[in-house]
């Protein structure tokens, strides 16, 4: 274990920053009302919507069809763009997606 000894100023500094940074988090979230993250889709929820395999699904993110973000090792959609991909989805033969 380390120990770190910090000057008061610095430390109170670093808090201050850090009030600030969680301030403004919170007014950027607050400005996004409805967009908040409870209302992006994983990959489980997309393969049940589209009625399709999680091959299918990875094939849509690589071809550049399906619109993603990637927290880490997690993949998230917007529900607008599942819902965009829809028809194209719907409409094409099963053989051609695999």
């Amino acid at each position: 274990m380390e120990v770190l000894i910090f000057q008061k100023e610095a430390f109170e500094e670093m808090v201050a920053k850090f009030s600030r940074f969680s301030d403004r988090v919170n007014e950027l979230l607050a400005k996004q009302g409805s967009k908040s993250l409870n209302h992006w889709m994983d990959n489980q929820e997309v393969c049940q919507q589209l009625n399709i395999s999680p091959r299918t699904l990875q094939t849509l993110r690589d071809n550049g069809t399906l619109a993603y973000s990637q927290i880490n090792h997690k993949v998230f959609y917007r529900p607008e763009d599942v819902l965009r991909i829809v028809k194209p989805v719907e409409n094409k033969p099963k053989s051609a997606m695999a």
